[in-house]
């Protein structure tokens, strides 16, 4: 049996990152650029202003009052000329006029703008700025030609303005993995359904569901099937077009789990990785590889299913679309706020609620009944760890969580 970080060793060094794709910019939004990107435009196109205000041509004396000669407003064309010992009254992205050296912004100025179009007039100096004041040079954002957005970052909402900015209508990412799912079990029957005597309703496709849209996966459902060998096999075959097939439930060591010896099936072409991870919940965890991608045969109980799922099966998903994960990356430091229980020769993870307050995020554990208390970890929005051979911690000692 591995240990989760033996076993997240085992998934890393046969994890490879997707191909790219060319996608529009809307649907890049949340994906890893397979490629960096070039600017197209200066960014200020011109010089201008940075507020509403006045452009100014040198030092001006407080207590001086200039002509208005007229306004240049955002969206007019470069162009316009500053006469010497005259002000323009001037909008913010409006370009700078020839001859200013400085805006001022108007709130240092005493200005009637009761005059038609509030353009012409006199204005008043209250407060001096320094040359430069208030103006964007043009290129100072970026320059044409110049280097844009890098390879292997995450494309936010704000770096699809960036794109916008420039005309870029389609940018390169590494495609996200096709998932599908497969349910087990003679006593397994569709949520959907009425559950007779012995049944129970299946709530491992929902979780996948949500767990990959959470990714932007869509996930592709193989029903669920029986404790049949042959049933088995022909719907694992099915499922190996998908990049990553995950199936959930018949990996114990009952006499009617099927799925690992159905992937040793040589005609199917997988090697298994590994068969147990030493956590609770989740120790009866498959992980196959075959030359078009990877097998995951998760827990059937509920809790062990969703933990083995956000420990091994994300981060991998995510490394295959460009992104930087690994098992427990991204845990945070906290202070409990209630007792948590002790663990013995291997790592417990509990589902937990927590909170930052002040600074300090605050972790309250919610112990579940064993690994078929659904309610619990369904509800929880993180998972606390308890290293193996670890005592009961009390409320105020340190933990480590891992936001789900």
């Amino acid at each position: 049996m591995l240990t989760p970080e033996e076993a997240w060793a085992a998934i890393a060094a046969e994890a490879e990152t997707l191909p790219a794709e060319q996608v529009s910019r809307a649907d890049a939004v949340g994906r890893v650029l397979a490629g960096s990107l070039t600017a197209t435009v200066d960014v200020p196109a011109h010089d201008v202003s940075a507020m509403d205000g006045f452009a100014l041509g040198g030092d001006v004396e407080a207590g001086a009052t200039l002509p208005v000669d007229g306004i240049v407003a955002a969206g007019d064309p470069p162009g316009a000329d500053l006469r010497p010992g005259a002000a323009l009254r001037i909008m913010t992205g409006a370009p700078a006029p020839a001859g200013a050296d400085r805006v001022i912004p108007i709130e240092q100025t005493e200005f009637d703008d009761s005059s038609a179009a509030g353009a012409s007039g006199a204005v008043r100096i209250v407060e001096t700025v320094p040359p430069g004041s208030h103006i964007r040079r043009q290129a100072e954002v970026t320059a044409a030609g110049g280097p844009l957005l890098a390879q292997g970052e995450l494309l936010t909402p704000g770096g699809a303005g960036v794109l916008a900015t420039h005309g870029i209508h389609e940018a390169p990412v590494h495609r996200r993995p096709t998932v599908a799912t497969l349910s087990t079990g003679d006593e397994v029957v569709p949520a959907e359904a009425e559950p007779g005597p012995g049944q129970l309703r299946d709530s491992h496709r929902d979780f996948l569901r949500g767990a990959l849209a959470q990714l932007g996966i869509e996930a592709r459902s193989l029903g669920i099937a029986r404790d049949d060998p042959a049933e088995l096999r022909e719907k694992v075959e099915r499922g190996l077009d998908s990049d990553v097939l995950l199936i959930s439930g018949g990996v114990s060591m009952g006499e009617f789990d099927f799925v690992e010896q159905v992937l040793g099936d040589t005609g199917l072409g997988c090697r298994i990785l590994f068969d147990a991870v030493a956590i609770q919940p989740g120790k009866p965890l498959v992980a196959a590889r075959h030359d078009r991608g990877w097998v995951f045969g998760l827990p059937g109980n509920p809790a062990s299913a969703m933990v083995t799922y956000w420990l091994f099966v994300r981060p991998l998903l995510r490394v295959m679309t460009g992104a930087t994960d690994r098992y427990w990356r991204g845990a945070l430091s906290g202070r409990l706020t209630a007792e948590l229980p002790g663990a013995k020769w291997r790592d417990r993870f509990l589902p937990c609620r927590f909170r930052v307050k002040s600074g300090e995020v605050l972790v309250e554990p919610r112990p579940p009944l064993g690994s078929h208390d659904l309610v619990a970890y369904g509800a929880g929005a993180g998972l606390v760890r308890v290293p193996k051979s670890s005592a009961p911690a009390a409320a105020g000692e340190s933990c480590q969580v891992l936001p789900l």
